[in-house]
């Protein structure tokens, strides 16, 4: 398949334009004109990229990439060493942020909704990234965070009475801890991040509104794995998602 093929169907199914965004979403660094063989992971870290050199593959799919807005612009140190690796195995890299966290399918609000049992029944925040629905099943938020633990394989940091009974959810993936605020005036229960802050914790008690926070890295999981094996089924590539542990 065309590197500019696979480029312009994910920027068109994940509608990558219309997000106001934190970088640059689609192709980040060029590298073979053919791809055919695709890992994926959360983060373009060193580790992923030498994952992907060690399989031979010609392209590197992730939810978090490079050239952040407000980053030292500069290829230097660490960035040189990683964008090195790239070009000198001619490797794409492909990023989308805030469009696969919002996707009505491969989102990783969506993913995490599939996951966990939960029903969506709206969307909610700056550019409907954040999701509010309920638990398949009214439990206590004890059992809710037992829950959790069990699928997405970590212990969630829980804020709340362990004993109340939760139905109606609001989630967003990754460090959506600025969304809570919005969230509590929806009138739910319970709020899932991946992260919290230190002020968070006290609007929580204060509120009586839970917190979940159920890990960065293990909340933005699910997105990118799930549109990688969308292009393996549609396209026939081969397609590898890459486990990086982080404990974040």
């Amino acid at each position: 398949m065309k590197r500019e093929e696979l480029t312009a169907y994910l920027d068109q199914i994940l509608e990558s334009a219309r997000f106001r965004d934190y970088c640059p979403n689609g192709l980040q660094v060029e590298g073979r004109a053919e791809v055919q063989r695709i890992v994926a992971g959360v983060t373009a870290s060193q580790a992923l990229l030498d994952a992907a050199i060690a399989c031979g593959a010609d392209t590197v799919l992730v939810h978090h990439g490079w050239f952040w807005r407000g980053e030292d612009g500069r290829v230097t140190g660490f960035r040189k060493a990683r964008m090195q690796a790239l070009l000198a195995h001619d490797i794409n890299l492909i990023a989308y942020h805030l469009p696969l966290d919002a996707h009505a399918e491969f989102g990783n609000n969506t993913q995490l909704a599939k996951c966990l049992g939960w029903t969506i029944d709206r969307r909610f925040g700056e550019q409907d990234i954040a999701a509010l629905g309920r638990v398949s099943t009214p439990v206590t938020l004890a059992e809710l965070a037992q829950q959790i633990s069990g699928k997405l394989q970590r212990e969630p940091l829980l804020i709340g009475d362990k004993t109340k009974e939760v139905s109606r959810v609001a989630w967003c993936s990754g460090g959506a801890q600025g969304m809570f605020e919005e969230a509590i005036a929806q009138g739910v229960d319970v709020f899932l991040s991946g992260e919290i802050p230190e002020q968070t914790v006290h609007l929580a008690r204060e509120t009586g509104v839970a917190y979940i926070a159920a890990g960065h890295h293990v909340t933005e999981r699910p997105g990118v794995r799930a549109l990688a094996a969308h292009l393996a089924e549609r396209f026939g590539l081969a397609c590898e998602f890459v486990e990086i542990d982080n404990p974040v």
